[in-house]
């Protein structure tokens, strides 16, 4: 096997590795390092060795060793588990539930009310997903120390807490899913557009945000939202091949050459949306889907129908308000009834704090005056919006729209 081979297989495996310890032992906090541990034995050692005939239980007996191995000052217990571990065979419990369920339930955990969203979200991907601590903090961005702060961190609240490796009663589950769902969703966007750094799209996180709500999906196949979040990763992900030229620099969505979109993707996304609102109660995740979807559903970008797409955003601020469903509304407005109605309502939209000093702010208010012929005050909020993005291929976009010697509506 490669080494990518091994990490598709383990990523599977991992959360239902650290369901069997967790049911068996309980701590949290030594039995996901304990799992980690396995997960990076696997990888140096498949490769070499070949795939064990029984990959979960391997783990499982090599994480439960080095569980043993963390816990070695505790010499009592030390022997206690070290003799329970040499009987053990090479397979896991008989399981209480199914793989699915420990993922669901793993997710949960992960995802407790207890821990701030970026604890949430190191946390998802190690536990979960089976990164290791540098490969989230690549991902991110950030100072693998910083990750890994934030991930012990999560553990001990989560042990302060109280909480068990257990389905939470019914009652609490649809607030516990809504986290679960932010959490993936912030972790497809920051992969879509990363707020940061060389590269627009970092296709990584992406991907693991839409395998981990495939797998949500499969546990809450009824759940209206979980088919919406999938429905709009898929349509979003969709467009990502023309979304950047082979210099990586950006190609805003007008533009995009839409025969190197993803048809398959496209199709499986629209089809779930319309499923999903045809029987389940609307919400935020459905309509964004749905928003994307006429997007992709337009051969041209001239063929949009914008009026539609207006009419969605309007939904969604009501339902589910927020500053850059603010701004997307904008955009609409001006699609349907001109520039100049845009402008009027991106000066009121100011007035909140979040877009007050937004480089998206400047890069729309740019966009709305190139529609509306005021090419010079266009290109001085293009160069203020460049300088405000921290991400370098937008930055490039908008330092080279103000560039061109003359504006044109885009």
């Amino acid at each position: 096997m490669t080494v990518p081979d091994v990490e598709a297989v383990l990523r599977g495996l991992a959360p239902q590795t650290l369901g069997v310890l967790l049911r068996r032992y309980g701590d949290f906090d030594t039995c996901e390092d304990a799992v980690q541990e396995a997960l990076l034995a696997a990888v140096e050692q498949w490769p070499a060795e070949g795939r064990p005939a029984n990959p979960l239980g391997w783990l499982i007996t090599v994480a439960s060793r080095r569980r043993i191995e963390l816990l070695r000052s505790e010499a009592a217990r030390r022997r206690r588990e070290e003799s329970v571990a040499a009987r053990e065979p090479l397979q896991a419990d008989p399981p209480s539930g199914s793989a699915g369920d420990d993922t669901l339930t793993l997710l949960l955990l992960c995802c407790h009310p207890s821990l701030p969203a970026p604890s949430q979200v190191a946390l998802t991907l190690r536990a979960v997903g089976g990164l290791s601590t540098a490969e989230i903090a690549r991902a991110f961005l950030m100072p693998e120390a910083t990750v890994a702060q934030r991930i012990s961190r999560a553990k001990q609240r989560i042990k302060a807490s109280g909480a068990v490796f257990e389905l939470p009663a019914q009652g609490e589950r649809s607030e516990r899913v809504a986290a679960v769902l932010r959490v993936l969703y912030l972790v497809f966007n920051e992969g879509y557009t990363a707020s940061s750094g060389p590269a627009l799209c970092r296709v990584d996180l992406t991907a693991e945000a839409m395998r981990l709500t495939r797998q949500l999906r499969e546990n809450l196949p009824q759940d209206g939202e979980v088919a919406g979040l999938l429905a709009l990763m898929l349509l979003t992900d969709a467009r990502r091949p023309a979304r950047t030229r082979p210099d990586g620099a950006l190609v805003p969505l007008a533009e995009q050459d839409r025969r190197l979109w993803n048809s398959a993707a496209i199709a499986e996304g629209i089809a779930l949306i319309t499923e999903a609102l045809a029987r389940a109660p609307i919400g935020p995740y459905q309509l964004q889907a749905a928003i994307a979807a006429v997007h992709d559903e337009a051969a041209r970008a001239e063929d949009t129908d914008w009026r539609q797409i207006l009419e969605l955003y309007s939904l969604l601020q009501r339902v589910a308000p927020g500053p850059m469903v603010t701004l997307s509304r904008i955009v609409a407005a001006a699609m349907v009834h001109g520039p100049r109605r845009g402008l009027e309502q991106l000066a009121a939209a100011e007035a909140d704090p979040a877009l007050a000093a937004h480089h998206r702010v400047a890069a729309v208010r740019a966009h709305l005056l190139e529609m509306a012929g005021d090419v010079e005050e266009a290109r001085a909020q293009y160069q203020l919006a460049a300088r405000r993005t921290l991400s370098i291929p937008e930055r490039r976009y908008l330092e080279s729209r103000a560039a061109q010697r003359r504006l044109t509506p885009s």
